[in-house]
């Protein structure tokens, strides 16, 4: 007696043969129930910490300095005074955190703008608008992204104090900005170190646009501002949000740049510089630093959390074909 062997339609594949491309055989591992238990295994060492300074957050002065915070499963204390004291403190050295939310959102909202803006418009230039020495400028950008910022910091914070002179000539007078306006001073350095890996990033994410739609829409017409405002913004808003949110992430983390460019006063500082004050002249503050962590964090884990959907496909856009 013989046995009926199974059809497979032509250019289909079998779920039991093997991957035939090293991707498919990487994929195939990946997808076991080892890979998906040691994945949970690992998230979960990875956020036993934050969870440990989320407890912290809200247990009393003399337990987080005296006990771990594991203790609390067994003897649990709860207050909101470390909170309290973070965002609403009199005194100078308590927190007053909710003052410095205000300045860090002027800072990080402008250093996010204007870079995606300016990149995206010299991004559709150096992809689809043919002039003398494109390549080099594209080969300049990509170079730029070696520089490290801290090379940067003098020669830039020298621009804003003294200005330019060529040949004893003031081309460029001194900015001499104070208090708020010094916001502007950090927009700047901002944007010129975030612009080289955003031009990169989002010209190869428009290079791989459709060439046919291209001159699809410049026979009917359409002139480059309205080929970029009506057909490229769309298809890129994927690559956009993912930048945006690295940016965000930077700008709002960031202390050195922030500092330098705008100073440690009331006025113009972010919340990292407040933040670094809140363990006292002799660190033995430190209980203010769990809270004041978590604040910290509630912006941008909104910002990621919404734009999670296109972070995701900006990630993933360009990996398949079709």
């Amino acid at each position: 007696m013989t046995t009926a062997t199974p059809t497979v339609p032509a250019g289909a594949q079998r779920t039991d043969d093997p991957p035939k491309t090293r991707a498919g055989r990487v994929r195939r591992r990946l997808n076991t129930p080892t890979a998906t238990l040691i994945s949970i295994v690992l998230a979960i060492v990875w956020t036993v910490p934050t969870f440990g300074l989320f407890v912290s957050s809200f247990r009393p002065e003399n337990q987080i300095k005296t006990t771990g915070w594991w203790t609390f499963f067994s003897d649990p204390q709860f207050t909101l005074d470390n909170y309290e004291q973070v965002l609403f403190g009199s005194s100078s050295s308590a927190g007053q955190l909710a003052s410095y939310f205000i300045n860090s959102l002027a800072i990080t909202i402008p250093s996010v703008l204007f870079p995606l803006a300016f990149a995206s418009l010299a991004a559709y230039a150096l992809a689809w608008i043919n002039f003398k020495g494109r390549d080099w400028v594209y080969i300049a950008i990509f170079a730029l992204q070696i520089v490290p910022l801290q090379m940067a910091l003098v020669p830039l914070l020298k621009f804003f104090s003294t200005g330019v002179t060529v040949a004893g000539v003031q081309v460029l007078p001194a900015w001499d900005l104070v208090d708020e306006q010094r916001f502007a001073q950090v927009w700047f350095a901002h944007t010129c170190f975030a612009l080289p890996l955003a031009v990169f990033l989002l010209h190869n994410f428009i290079s791989q646009l459709p060439k046919d739609l291209m001159e699809a829409a410049r026979v009917d017409g359409a002139t480059h501002p309205k080929i970029f405002r009506t057909i490229v913004l769309p298809l890129i808003t994927p690559a956009l949000a993912a930048f945006g949110i690295f940016q965000f992430l930077w700008v709002w983390n960031d202390l050195l740049v922030a500092l330098i460019f705008a100073g440690g006063g009331d006025e113009t500082a972010p919340l990292t510089v407040r933040l670094a004050e809140l363990a006292g002249t002799k660190g033995n503050e430190w209980q203010r630093l769990t809270s004041g962590a978590f604040v910290s964090i509630v912006v941008p884990l909104i910002v990621f959390l919404s734009l999670q959907r296109y972070f995701v496909r900006g990630l993933l856009a360009g990996s398949v074909k079709g």
